[in-house]
């Protein structure tokens, strides 16, 4: 199995590079490239695939707009070299955002993500489908946990943690563990919740302050905040410096 991917970016370059990284990924198959988000609208409207490399600045129609037009979203890795976009970017549930210039590792990293989501969504069809009827009426969440759903009001998630193929949801001081990735929350989710590290999504009205480069929830439990993440989230909360 690999997984068909079309790369859409304006910069030959950038084809180029993930090209070659895509030859030592043996479930990665580049099926097309694209060197406008127009383009790659005709691409899709022809042929289906699994996965998108997607540039944000190209001219006529930006990779988030284009990504906004598309009735049924592939998985969609973000390459740019702009930091400011990542907060927007995983409110429309990318599964990574890398920064060019990126090296190979991280290229894989993301790439096994999609991988592991893919097989995610695949595995638990039916599940998720379930799940998605019920947060957005009433404000609960369908979790998979100890071998059973779990019903959750999602106010009362304070935070999710990935570690590695499970998510700790937690609540309070403690926390549900379900084999779901960050990146299959995020659709469920209401903008209460923010991006604040490629591995924690946070509840915004549990925050108490942020300090240096964590954030203190009202509990006393701390949350890291990654390095790109921190100029967005200060603006997003109101926090001065």
């Amino acid at each position: 199995m690999s997984l068909r991917c079309l790369i859409v970016d304006d910069e030959p370059l950038a084809h180029g590079v993930i090209t070659e990284y895509a030859k030592d990924i043996p479930f990665i198959s580049v099926v097309g490239h694209c060197y406008r988000a127009t383009e790659a609208l005709d691409f899709l409207s022809k042929q289906q695939v699994d996965l998108i490399f997607l540039d944000i600045r190209m001219p006529k129609l930006n990779g988030l707009d284009f990504l906004r037009t598309l009735p049924h979203k592939p998985l969609v890795i973000i390459t740019s070299a702009y930091e400011e976009y990542a907060l927007e970017s995983f409110d429309l549930a990318v599964c990574d955002y890398l920064l060019k210039p990126f090296r190979l590792d991280r290229f894989v990293k993301a790439v096994n993500r999609a991988l592991e989501l893919y097989n995610l969504k695949k595995q638990t069809a039916a599940p998720t489908e379930i799940e998605k009827t019920v947060p957005g009426n009433n404000g609960q969440i369908s979790i998979k946990a100890d071998k059973k759903h779990i019903l959750i009001k999602t106010d009362e998630i304070q935070y999710l943690e990935s570690l590695g193929n499970y998510v700790k949801v937690w609540k309070d001081h403690d926390f549900l563990l379900t084999p779901r990735t960050l990146g299959s929350f995020e659709a469920q989710l209401s903008t209460d919740f923010i991006r604040i590290h490629k591995s924690y999504i946070l509840n915004k009205k549990y925050v108490d302050y942020l300090e240096g480069n964590t954030i203190v929830l009202k509990n006393g439990r701390e949350v890291p905040i990654g390095k790109n993440y921190k100029g967005i989230i200060k603006q997003l909360l109101n926090i001065e410096d």
